[in-house]
């Protein structure tokens, strides 16, 4: 005989026939059981789509609007080891934009994790060197320390590891054209 059942919480579900009440049980029991899928922050998507224009800048060779996410006192450490300033590093990019097969860089985030303490997130990611339409050439991890201010954020500075090269005519190329204190 079928009858109510009670789901705990106060919920109590009908069992409208006997053959359905083992699959109402389980369906019900599943939803109980199922965790809170946390959906990202509004900060998290805006620190993704900042990141997104600073790849698509790169692609494009925009030196502006590669620089428009970087604050004022931006500093970056590279893959190779050298600390850079946000001058030397916009530099750097401006450099490489004169030369259409110059390595391109690209960040792939892997995530994103916001302060409870200060208006600041950490993106954690991978990153890769290629020419345009050519193989990765380069590749490696980072870490980027993003930074609220009135004007939204910005990027405060950023962590390259040189992690892998292609081939060994790769990494000579990395290393002699990214230097340290070159």
């Amino acid at each position: 005989m079928c009858r109510q059942a009670d789901c705990g919480h106060g919920v109590m579900i009908d069992l409208y026939s006997c053959s359905m009440q083992p699959f109402l049980v389980v369906l019900v029991l599943c939803a109980i059981s199922l965790p809170c899928v946390a959906q990202p922050s509004h900060d998290e998507e805006r620190i993704r789509v900042l990141r997104a224009a600073s790849n698509s800048a790169i692609r494009a060779s925009n030196k502006e609007k590669f620089a428009a996410s970087l604050a004022s006192d931006f500093v970056v450490v590279t893959g190779n080891g050298s600390l850079l300033s946000r001058e030397a590093y916009i530099a750097a990019f401006a450099k490489d934009f004169e030369d259409p097969r110059s390595v391109r860089f690209e960040r792939n985030v892997d995530s994103i994790e916001l302060s409870s303490s200060l208006p600041l997130a950490a993106e954690h990611g991978h990153w890769i060197g290629r020419i345009p339409d050519g193989p990765v050439l380069f590749s490696g991890t980072y870490l980027a320390m993003w930074r609220k201010s009135p004007d939204g954020w910005q990027l405060r500075s950023e962590l390259f590891v040189s992690l892998a090269c292609a081939n060994a005519e790769a990494c000579e190329t990395y290393q002699r054209r990214y230097a340290p204190n070159k």
